[in-house]
């Protein structure tokens, strides 16, 4: 296909879907599964996880593109280019966009693809409030490469209407399709309404789901509070009731997933790491944006943060 065809090929896809589709919740959720996009490879993961999850769900796909646009000052008449600088950005969206396009050519669900001006963080952020799901790469094309994340994969869970999907850079579980959905709990709310999405999303897939609470590892208790006397007798104890607080809640999950096969577990250990090793075996890694932390000004928590950094598989965070 000549560049030319495709480009004409993405442009008429900048329309709505033609029919809005209230959620369970009666918002109307007619963009469906929306992807962020921006021609990067791991912006193409993305895509194929959406349209993976659109056709599980049987909802559209909806991947967008989005274009800063530019400062349009010129010092004199000269320097005038003879394509305005906004459309040319815009040309150079729906040439990106054409590549999403051919990815999701075979995709046998609704699909619709846009493209948008402004900042890609801020384009998705407002979008999502009429997506069931979004999905982006950990890091696309954007000039963020000192940071281990992109400020796209980082600002859109902490700030979406919806779940995010966050695609890590050196995923090694992405199509993990016998593993189990892992959700993180710590006994907040925010928590809870992650192990209630968490087991929705087990239900979609035909999956496990494994509620998780990792209990931090002495050591760092006694860095804050060296007056502590902690043993594994200590420990042991706190984890037992721990897990008898998991069970009880987990057992709750009955009533709505009653077919739904629950496990409940509390390993000991930093709980960043404990997390990105339980993502690289599971279907799907389910985070809140923040638990019990008391900076609560930071939308995404540090701990949510640090698995973002390090997962080896797709990470689910569910705004709070």
């Amino acid at each position: 296909m000549s560049p030319q065809s495709r480009q004409t090929e993405a442009r008429p896809t900048e329309t709505h879907p033609g029919e809005a589709r209230p959620s369970e919740s009666g918002l109307n959720r007619e963009l469906g599964v929306l992807v962020g996009f921006d021609g990067s490879e791991l912006a193409a993961q993305a895509v194929r996880v959406g349209a993976a999850e659109a056709h599980r769900r049987s909802i559209p796909l909806t991947i967008v593109t989005a274009y800063a646009l530019p400062t349009m000052i010129y010092p004199n008449m000269a320097s005038i280019p003879s394509e305005p600088e906004d459309e040319r950005a815009k040309r150079a969206a729906e040439e990106i966009l054409a590549e999403a396009v051919e990815l999701v050519r075979d995709h046998p669900g609704e699909k619709s693809f846009r493209t948008a001006p402004g900042d890609a963080a801020g384009v998705l952020v407002t979008l999502s409030s009429s997506a069931e799901i979004a999905v982006v790469g950990a890091r696309g094309r954007g000039g963020f490469m000192g940071r281990v994340l992109g400020s796209v994969s980082t600002a859109l869970p902490a700030h979406a209407h919806c779940p995010t999907i966050v695609v890590p850079h050196h995923a090694t579980a992405i199509d993990a399709a016998d593993g189990p959905v892992v959700v993180a709990v710590d006994g907040s709310d925010t928590g809870r309404v992650a192990m209630v999405t968490a087991a929705a999303e087990a239900a979609v897939r035909g999956a496990a789901l494994e509620v998780v609470a990792v209990l931090p590892a002495g050591e760092e208790w006694l860095y804050w509070y060296p007056e502590l006397e902690l043993s594994s007798e200590v420990t042991g104890r706190r984890q037992r009731e721990v897990a008898a607080g998991l069970e009880k809640e987990a057992a709750g999950l009955g009533e709505q997933f009653p077919d739904l096969p629950v496990t409940t577990s509390v390993p000991v250990g930093d709980p960043k790491e404990v997390l990105a090793s339980a993502s690289g075996r599971a279907q799907l890694l389910v985070l809140g944006t923040r638990g019990r932390g008391r900076i609560k000004s930071a939308l995404l928590g540090s701990v949510s943060r640090g698995v973002l950094d390090h997962a080896e598989g797709p990470v689910m965070v569910v705004p709070s």
